[in-house]
Parts: structure tokens; C-alpha cells; sequence
């Protein structure tokens, strides 16, 4: 009994470890502008779930005002992403197959949608990029953006500069 104990805790030990594994050395995440008032930002998450927010305009700001983009940047940020947070979204990456993804998404018959860039460092050395105008490309993709525009609002962020 005492082994059979010793073997389910190593289990679920290797278990959990192998699920927080991530083949990801960053994952950034950029939202351009459009002709309204989309948040403009980029996240920069490591494999140790630093991050940094480069938050430019429409981030915070509860006004929708084209004065703002008058206004200094919003500022960059710094924190860490809580574990659940990074396991869920390093799930998602891995549910979109990244490196099957097209490189490029959407059709500029319409003029006034944003872009958004999903750029991901892959721990062997190989890299993907794919741009999305329009953010609609895929709806996993869709789903992951707008998870990354969520983690703007339910992280713990640190002002480090302008």
C-alpha cells in the first residue's frame, strides 16, 4: 500500500509538472490601431511568466475621445502572469497548432479594422508570426485575443515608464 501511495504521488506530481511545461520562450501579442477607438497595446510574456504591456491608447481610459491620441502613451508595465493564467493560455497556443497557422489573415477590402500580431519564440529555436487583419482569422485565434486583451485588466501591473 505504501508503494502503491509513493507511485500515485510521483504521477501526479510528473502530471502536473508536464502540464505546466511550455515549448514557448515568448509569446507577444500586438493590437494595432483601427480608425475608432480599439486598444492599442503589445504584451511581451516570458517562459517564467514575466510580462511587460506597452500600453499606448484606449487601454485604461474610460473616455472615447480621438483627443487621446494627442495624449502621451499610457505607459509601460511590468508584472507577472498569475500560473492558472499562463496555463490556460499556453493550452490555447498549443490547441491552435502555431506553427500550422497561416502567416497572414484577413482582407483589406475593408480599410478601418485593426491588426493584430501574434509572434511566438519556440524554445528550438524556430519562430512564428502570423498578422490578422481584422482579428477575425481563425476563432481560436479570436478567442486567444481576446484573452490577451483580458489580461491587460486581470493581472497585477507595475507603471515602469512612460
Amino acid at each position: 500500500m505504501k508503494y502503491m501511495l509513493l507511485f500515485i504521488g510521483t504521477a501526479l506530481l510528473m502530471a502536473c509538472t508536464a502540464q505546466n511545461k511550455s515549448e514557448y520562450t515568448t509569446v507577444e501579442y500586438e493590437a494595432g490601431a483601427c480608425f475608432g477607438f480599439c486598444p492599442i497595446f503589445k504584451i511581451t510574456i516570458s517562459s517564467d511568466r514575466t510580462a511587460v504591456l506597452e500600453a499606448e491608447h484606449f487601454n485604461f481610459s474610460d473616455g472615447r475621445s480621438k483627443d487621446e491620441f494627442s495624449m502621451p502613451r499610457e505607459g509601460t508595465f511590468k508584472g507577472t502572469i498569475k500560473e492558472e493564467d499562463y496555463r490556460k493560455l499556453v493550452e490555447m497556443l498549443n490547441a491552435l497548432k502555431p506553427k500550422t497557422l497561416k502567416d497572414k489573415y484577413g482582407s483589406r477590402n475593408v480599410t478601418d479594422l485593426p491588426t493584430s500580431y501574434l509572434r511566438l519564440n519556440f524554445k528550438d529555436g524556430s519562430s512564428k508570426v502570423v498578422e490578422d487583419y481584422g482579428k477575425q482569422g481563425t476563432p481560436e485565434l479570436e478567442k486567444l485575443y481576446r484573452y490577451f486583451a483580458d489580461l491587460r485588466h486581470n493581472q497585477t501591473w507595475e507603471k515602469v515608464g512612460e
